[in-house]
């Protein structure tokens, strides 16, 4: 069997809250294929965000395993751990909070090109963000953080995903601030990132966005991976009880025109 991009294996996470142990992640198995895009759904404070950190390296399990491409990231070197975390880029939910105020774009942009010479940084920073429909381009490299709007920011952070040519994105509710519109227009820039080849793991809340982009999708509730598969198998024929209730919560047109 062909080891897959990203494997979790065992992996349990928990934190002191209040003087108590509590357990945001539990025995999770999960994977993501080359290419593969994964959604991982369920309610707020299910431990989806703690999952996604696990993944990416940026904390250390109580138990269990992370591997990128069969290769642990516990028994990594320095080196290769630094090399492995390039193969892997983040969005994070807020993405205001992720950029240093005291860089302007084509300064986070550049930082995310470091391997380029440095003659082809700012063209490529330019490519980045028409990409990703910032325009005009030459004028946004000069603006800072706190002169974008939500959405701005939000094409920012996919364009410097983009930048370190990923082979996985870890995206944490990616379109939660974002308004109908913009929203759309997101998930069209990720598809065109999953058409590069680039696979993702999708941490959301809401099922239409797993719908609409998801090959796979696993429920987690309590921390627990309670049910996962096909997207088409998962949200049209659900096996858990929580997930049936996840999939029932879904506004529907014909809840209010009576039929």
């Amino acid at each position: 069997m062909t080891e897959p991009l990203l494997r979790l294996a065992g992996i349990a996470k928990s934190f002191h809250r209040g003087g108590e142990r509590v357990a945001a992640v539990v025995d999770a198995d999960l994977h993501v294929g080359y290419g593969e895009s994964v959604a991982l759904v369920g309610e707020s404070g299910s431990g989806k965000s703690t999952l996604a950190r696990l993944a990416l390296g940026l904390m250390a399990p109580d138990k269990g395993s992370v591997f990128l491409e069969g290769r642990c990231l516990a028994e990594m070197a320095p080196a290769a751990f630094a090399e492995a975390r390039t193969a892997m880029q983040p969005i994070f939910q807020d993405p205001g909070q992720s950029f240093n105020p005291r860089r302007n774009v084509g300064e986070a942009l550049a930082q995310a090109l470091w391997r380029r010479p440095r003659v082809e940084r700012r063209p490529r920073s330019l490519d980045l963000l028409n990409r990703v429909g910032l325009r005009p381009a030459e004028t946004i490299l000069g603006r800072y953080p706190h002169e974008l709007s939500g959405g701005q920011k939000q094409r920012l952070a996919v364009a410097r995903a983009a930048a370190m040519s990923p082979k996985l994105i870890v995206a944490d509710e990616p379109l939660s601030g974002a308004d109908v519109s913009i929203r759309g227009q997101m998930l069209n820039l990720l598809s065109e990132l999953r058409r590069d080849g680039v696979a993702f793991l999708m941490i959301t809340h809401d099922i239409s966005v797993a719908r609409a982009f998801a090959d796979r999708v696993a429920v987690m509730q309590h921390g627990v991976i309670v049910e996962s598969g096909p997207a088409a198998t998962v949200l049209e024929r659900p096996e858990h009880a929580y997930t049936r209730r996840l999939i029932a919560s879904v506004p529907r047109l014909d809840h209010y025109s009576g039929t």
